[in-house]
């Protein structure tokens, strides 16, 4: 598949994504039903309903491509795979369900291992990425595409981390301060890949936390748009892992921040 195909394809998802993110907006105006999942988190009749229209859509576009999505049963016990979709219908749910405004819709495609495109919508802030190839990553906004490419907003001796959580681990502590980080906000979901490809933000590191459909779309505009995703060791993201389990991440928007 070349990326002519890859950028059809995109573009043929952005009104799928406005539309499904629309939809979310709407249930959750309207009041939400929760349930538990086996690992206990929550999941909403908004999850569920994204999925199916995402699912819906990426199947008519890509009918032998299989898909992998976080609401879904189809294809997790399958070990071989090297061409695929991973879809997060909803990530953040807690953000969703609480009112906030930082959930995203996600969906990434992997090749031969590798995250090559990703499409990501936070609706709440009308804020819609992606991207479908190298040098290729933009922000549809009001209508409009912008082109993206990890240009620093902040003066040069301001390092802006995004952070899961406003109390930093030790450990990330320790990978903040060997980068010069001098401020960080806690941000959650994938948008935290959507700032550092634009620019508004440096860094973002993690535990081994994430499981491969919440990074997938964000690494590959990230990625495209000129940064860096790594482990902690400095090794590439692949995808298709045993349980779809990602290492600790390290997102930087260069070299040299």
């Amino acid at each position: 598949m070349d990326q002519e195909k890859f950028k059809k394809i995109n573009y043929e998802l952005i009104e799928t994504f406005l539309s499904a993110g629309k939809l979310c907006l709407d249930l959750r105006k309207e009041g939400l039903t929760e349930e538990l999942k086996k690992d206990s988190t929550p999941v909403t009749n908004g999850d569920l309903e994204v999925n199916k229209i995402l699912v819906e859509k990426i199947s008519k576009l890509t009918p032998d491509i299989p898909i992998v999505s976080e609401e879904s049963s189809h294809n997790k016990k399958n070990l071989n795979l090297n061409d695929f979709w991973l879809i997060d219908p909803i990530d953040g749910t807690y953000d969703y369900i609480n009112n906030g405004e930082e959930f995203t819709l996600n969906a990434g495609l992997i090749i031969n291992k590798k995250s090559v495109m990703g499409i990501i919508f936070a609706p709440a802030k009308n804020r819609l990425f992606y991207s479908f190839g190298k040098n290729f990553s933009y922000e549809y906004y009001d209508g409009k595409e912008k082109k993206i490419h990890c240009e620093k907003k902040n003066p040069k001796d301001v390092i802006k981390a995004v952070a899961y959580s406003n109390n930093l681990k030790p450990e990330i502590s320790k990978i903040h301060k060997k980068f010069g980080v001098t401020e960080h906000v806690r941000m959650k979901s994938s948008l935290k890949f959507c700032v550092i490809a634009t620019g508004e933000y440096d860094l973002y590191v993690a535990e081994p936390r994430a499981s491969e459909w919440d990074i997938a779309a964000g690494h590959a505009i990230l990625a495209n748009a000129g940064g860096i995703v790594t482990d902690h060791d400095g090794k590439e993201i692949l995808y298709g892992k045993k349980d779809f389990k990602n290492p600790g991440l390290i997102l930087r928007r260069s070299e040299n921040l």
